[in-house]
Protein backbone atom coordinates (compact mmCIF):
# COMPACT_ATOMS: atom_id res chain seq x y z
CA UNK A 1 0.00 0.00 0.00
CA UNK A 2 1.31 3.29 -0.93
CA UNK A 3 -0.58 6.45 0.39
CA UNK A 4 0.27 9.99 -0.83
CA UNK A 5 0.49 13.00 2.11
CA UNK A 6 -0.21 16.57 1.06
CA UNK A 7 -0.84 19.36 3.39
CA UNK A 8 -1.30 23.02 3.85
CA UNK A 9 -2.32 24.45 0.70
CA UNK A 10 -3.60 27.50 1.56
CA UNK A 11 -5.38 28.33 -1.89
CA UNK A 12 -6.79 31.67 -2.03
CA UNK A 13 -9.51 32.77 -4.58
CA UNK A 14 -8.51 33.32 -8.07
CA UNK A 15 -6.40 35.90 -8.74
CA UNK A 16 -5.43 36.37 -5.58
CA UNK A 17 -1.91 35.61 -3.28
CA UNK A 18 -1.35 34.03 -0.32
CA UNK A 19 0.33 37.17 2.16
CA UNK A 20 0.00 39.00 -1.24
CA UNK A 21 3.56 36.64 -2.13
CA UNK A 22 2.62 33.12 -2.57
CA UNK A 23 0.60 31.93 -5.54
CA UNK A 24 -0.47 28.83 -3.74
CA UNK A 25 -3.04 27.69 -6.36
CA UNK A 26 -0.31 26.90 -8.83
CA UNK A 27 2.17 25.37 -6.73
CA UNK A 28 -0.57 22.95 -5.89
CA UNK A 29 -1.25 22.43 -9.69
CA UNK A 30 2.10 21.40 -9.44
CA UNK A 31 2.16 18.91 -6.68
CA UNK A 32 -0.96 17.38 -8.08
CA UNK A 33 0.72 16.99 -11.74
CA UNK A 34 3.49 15.52 -9.45
CA UNK A 35 1.49 13.11 -7.70
CA UNK A 36 -0.87 12.16 -11.13
CA UNK A 37 2.94 10.92 -12.48
CA UNK A 38 4.10 8.71 -10.00
CA UNK A 39 5.09 5.02 -10.65
CA UNK A 40 3.80 3.32 -8.83
CA UNK A 41 0.56 4.91 -8.32
CA UNK A 42 -0.64 5.96 -4.66
CA UNK A 43 -3.47 4.01 -3.72
CA UNK A 44 -4.98 7.71 -2.71
CA UNK A 45 -4.48 10.77 -1.30
CA UNK A 46 -3.89 12.23 2.15
CA UNK A 47 -4.70 15.96 2.55
CA UNK A 48 -4.46 17.29 5.93
CA UNK A 49 -5.16 20.22 6.45
CA UNK A 50 -4.85 24.24 5.57
CA UNK A 51 -6.89 23.76 2.42
CA UNK A 52 -7.43 27.27 2.24
CA UNK A 53 -6.57 30.17 3.20
CA UNK A 54 -9.52 32.17 4.89
CA UNK A 55 -12.35 29.48 4.68
CA UNK A 56 -14.15 31.05 2.07
CA UNK A 57 -17.00 29.72 -0.42
CA UNK A 58 -14.88 31.17 -3.24
CA UNK A 59 -11.93 29.09 -1.62
CA UNK A 60 -13.39 26.29 -1.51
CA UNK A 61 -14.32 26.51 -5.12
CA UNK A 62 -11.31 26.93 -6.62
CA UNK A 63 -9.97 24.01 -4.31
CA UNK A 64 -12.27 21.61 -6.04
CA UNK A 65 -11.81 22.95 -9.75
CA UNK A 66 -7.96 21.68 -8.78
CA UNK A 67 -8.36 18.58 -6.82
CA UNK A 68 -10.88 17.51 -9.78
CA UNK A 69 -7.68 17.36 -11.94
CA UNK A 70 -6.11 14.26 -9.15
CA UNK A 71 -6.77 11.17 -10.73
CA UNK A 72 -5.97 9.62 -7.75
CA UNK A 73 -8.68 8.70 -4.72
CA UNK A 74 -8.18 11.65 -2.64
CA UNK A 75 -9.41 12.47 1.23
CA UNK A 76 -9.57 16.12 3.22
CA UNK A 77 -9.12 16.93 6.81
CA UNK A 78 -9.88 20.39 8.00
CA UNK A 79 -7.11 22.84 10.07
CA UNK A 80 -7.11 25.52 11.48
CA UNK A 81 -7.29 27.61 8.08
CA UNK A 82 -10.75 26.06 7.37
CA UNK A 83 -14.70 26.30 7.73
CA UNK A 84 -16.42 23.21 8.03
CA UNK A 85 -19.35 24.46 6.84
CA UNK A 86 -18.11 26.32 3.44
CA UNK A 87 -16.31 23.07 2.76
CA UNK A 88 -19.64 20.81 3.11
CA UNK A 89 -21.31 23.39 0.98
CA UNK A 90 -18.52 23.04 -1.86
CA UNK A 91 -18.04 19.42 -1.29
CA UNK A 92 -21.49 18.11 -1.07
CA UNK A 93 -21.24 14.80 -2.51
CA UNK A 94 -18.52 13.80 -0.54
CA UNK A 95 -20.42 11.97 2.01
CA UNK A 96 -17.58 11.46 4.46
CA UNK A 97 -17.48 14.86 5.44
CA UNK A 98 -20.61 14.95 7.08
CA UNK A 99 -19.00 13.72 9.97
CA UNK A 100 -19.95 12.83 13.62
CA UNK A 101 -21.62 15.13 15.84
CA UNK A 102 -20.35 17.73 13.54
CA UNK A 103 -16.65 17.23 12.96
CA UNK A 104 -15.28 16.48 9.86
CA UNK A 105 -13.96 12.81 10.95
CA UNK A 106 -14.25 9.43 9.35
CA UNK A 107 -12.56 6.43 8.36
CA UNK A 108 -11.79 4.23 5.42
CA UNK A 109 -9.28 1.25 4.02
CA UNK A 110 -6.48 1.56 1.79
CA UNK A 111 -5.24 -1.83 1.26
CA UNK A 112 -4.59 -3.46 4.62
CA UNK A 113 -4.15 -0.01 6.53
CA UNK A 114 -7.39 1.45 8.34
CA UNK A 115 -6.64 5.03 8.01
CA UNK A 116 -8.74 7.20 10.58
CA UNK A 117 -8.85 11.11 10.01
CA UNK A 118 -9.24 13.73 12.84
CA UNK A 119 -11.19 16.59 12.87
CA UNK A 120 -8.59 19.38 15.52
CA UNK A 121 -10.07 22.48 14.17
CA UNK A 122 -11.10 24.81 16.74
CA UNK A 123 -12.94 27.79 15.76
CA UNK A 124 -11.50 31.34 16.23
CA UNK A 125 -8.32 29.64 17.36
CA UNK A 126 -5.25 28.87 15.54
CA UNK A 127 -4.32 26.28 18.15
CA UNK A 128 -6.07 22.63 17.76
CA UNK A 129 -8.22 20.57 20.01
CA UNK A 130 -9.45 17.10 20.62
CA UNK A 131 -11.97 17.34 22.63
CA UNK A 132 -13.53 14.45 24.74
CA UNK A 133 -16.54 13.95 21.95
CA UNK A 134 -13.51 13.29 19.14
CA UNK A 135 -11.59 11.46 20.93
CA UNK A 136 -14.12 9.48 22.24
CA UNK A 137 -15.17 8.62 18.87
CA UNK A 138 -11.30 7.77 18.00
CA UNK A 139 -11.22 5.29 21.24
CA UNK A 140 -14.50 3.35 19.28
CA UNK A 141 -12.66 3.49 15.97
CA UNK A 142 -9.51 1.94 17.28
CA UNK A 143 -10.91 -0.37 19.53
CA UNK A 144 -13.09 -1.57 16.28
CA UNK A 145 -9.84 -2.18 14.14
CA UNK A 146 -7.23 -3.52 17.03
CA UNK A 147 -6.33 -6.21 14.71
CA UNK A 148 -5.12 -4.41 11.29
CA UNK A 149 -2.50 -1.38 10.97
CA UNK A 150 -3.96 1.80 11.66
CA UNK A 151 -2.56 5.12 10.01
CA UNK A 152 -4.02 8.05 12.29
CA UNK A 153 -4.24 11.56 10.20
CA UNK A 154 -4.73 15.35 12.08
CA UNK A 155 -3.84 19.18 11.58
CA UNK A 156 -2.43 20.03 14.47
CA UNK A 157 0.75 18.28 15.65
CA UNK A 158 0.26 16.58 18.97
CA UNK A 159 4.45 17.72 19.93
CA UNK A 160 6.11 20.83 20.43
CA UNK A 161 9.01 21.25 17.39
CA UNK A 162 11.24 23.28 18.76
CA UNK A 163 9.70 26.63 16.80
CA UNK A 164 8.11 28.75 19.27
CA UNK A 165 5.21 30.56 17.55
CA UNK A 166 4.12 27.10 15.93
CA UNK A 167 4.69 25.25 19.09
CA UNK A 168 1.71 28.25 20.35
CA UNK A 169 -0.77 27.13 18.03
CA UNK A 170 -0.13 23.10 18.06
CA UNK A 171 -2.86 20.96 19.57
CA UNK A 172 -3.79 21.62 22.98
CA UNK A 173 -1.13 20.05 25.21
CA UNK A 174 -3.91 18.15 27.54
CA UNK A 175 -5.30 16.95 24.77
CA UNK A 176 -2.32 15.71 23.39
CA UNK A 177 -1.74 13.86 26.58
CA UNK A 178 -5.40 12.06 26.50
CA UNK A 179 -4.41 11.28 22.76
CA UNK A 180 -0.95 9.83 23.85
CA UNK A 181 -2.22 7.48 26.41
CA UNK A 182 -5.32 6.75 23.84
CA UNK A 183 -3.00 5.73 21.38
CA UNK A 184 -0.28 3.37 23.91
CA UNK A 185 -3.35 1.33 24.50
CA UNK A 186 -3.49 0.62 20.93
CA UNK A 187 -0.11 -0.65 19.69
CA UNK A 188 -1.68 -1.42 16.26
CA UNK A 189 -1.34 2.48 15.58
CA UNK A 190 1.65 2.22 13.07
CA UNK A 191 1.37 5.99 12.48
CA UNK A 192 0.27 9.35 12.69
CA UNK A 193 0.64 12.07 10.08
CA UNK A 194 -0.29 16.13 10.60
CA UNK A 195 0.98 19.59 8.83
CA UNK A 196 0.52 22.88 10.36
CA UNK A 197 4.32 23.57 10.62
CA UNK A 198 4.88 23.78 6.93
CA UNK A 199 8.20 21.17 7.57
CA UNK A 200 9.21 17.95 7.00
CA UNK A 201 9.31 16.61 11.01
CA UNK A 202 9.18 13.42 12.96
CA UNK A 203 9.30 12.22 16.52
CA UNK A 204 8.22 9.57 18.72
CA UNK A 205 4.77 10.03 20.11
CA UNK A 206 2.31 7.49 22.37
CA UNK A 207 4.60 4.68 21.66
CA UNK A 208 4.78 5.08 17.67
CA UNK A 209 5.79 7.77 15.23
CA UNK A 210 4.38 11.16 14.33
CA UNK A 211 5.65 12.49 10.84
CA UNK A 212 4.65 16.29 9.81
CA UNK A 213 4.10 16.87 5.94
CA UNK A 214 5.90 20.26 4.07
CA UNK A 215 3.52 22.68 2.44
CA UNK A 216 3.11 22.45 -1.39
CA UNK A 217 3.68 25.89 -1.33
CA UNK A 218 5.91 27.85 1.43
CA UNK A 219 7.57 26.74 4.30
CA UNK A 220 7.71 27.67 8.12
CA UNK A 221 11.11 29.42 8.44
CA UNK A 222 13.50 26.77 10.58
CA UNK A 223 14.30 28.93 13.55
CA UNK A 224 14.58 26.92 16.39
CA UNK A 225 14.27 29.55 19.66
CA UNK A 226 11.62 30.29 21.24
CA UNK A 227 11.31 33.97 20.48
CA UNK A 228 12.16 33.64 16.24
CA UNK A 229 10.01 35.92 14.28
CA UNK A 230 6.92 34.48 12.70
CA UNK A 231 8.32 33.90 8.97
CA UNK A 232 8.09 31.94 6.09
CA UNK A 233 10.59 31.06 3.43
CA UNK A 234 10.32 30.05 -0.28
CA UNK A 235 12.41 26.08 0.33
CA UNK A 236 11.14 23.71 -2.41
CA UNK A 237 7.44 22.44 -2.09
CA UNK A 238 7.38 19.05 -0.91
CA UNK A 239 4.86 15.73 0.10
CA UNK A 240 4.94 12.58 1.81
CA UNK A 241 4.67 8.73 0.88
CA UNK A 242 3.77 6.13 3.05
CA UNK A 243 5.04 2.56 2.36
CA UNK A 244 3.16 -0.02 4.19
CA UNK A 245 4.39 -3.61 4.10
CA UNK A 246 3.62 -6.62 6.47
CA UNK A 247 7.08 -6.97 7.16
CA UNK A 248 8.51 -3.38 7.71
CA UNK A 249 5.58 -1.61 8.52
CA UNK A 250 5.27 2.23 7.35
CA UNK A 251 8.84 3.76 5.63
CA UNK A 252 7.84 7.50 5.06
CA UNK A 253 9.63 9.04 2.08
CA UNK A 254 9.74 13.05 2.00
CA UNK A 255 8.80 13.66 -1.99
CA UNK A 256 10.28 17.01 -3.49
CA UNK A 257 8.02 18.44 -5.97
CA UNK A 258 10.40 19.87 -8.14
CA UNK A 259 13.08 17.10 -9.22
CA UNK A 260 15.69 19.41 -10.51
CA UNK A 261 16.34 18.04 -13.87
CA UNK A 262 16.26 13.80 -12.47
CA UNK A 263 16.11 11.31 -12.61
CA UNK A 264 19.29 11.28 -14.25
CA UNK A 265 21.18 7.58 -14.45
CA UNK A 266 24.08 7.13 -12.14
Amino acid sequence: MLLAQISDLHVTPPGTLAYGRVDTAAFLARAIAALNALDPRPDGVLITGDLVDAGGLDEYRHLRTLLDGLTLPWHVLVGNHDDRGNLRAVFADRPELAGHDGFVQYAFDSGDVRVIALDTLDPGSGGGRLCATRLAWLEAQLDACRDRPVLIGMHHPPFACGIGFMDDIRLSPDDSRALDALVRRHPNVERIVCGHVHRAISVRFGGTLVWCAPSTAHQVALQLKPDGPEAFVMEPPAFGLHLWGAETGFVTHCMSVDQGGGPQPF
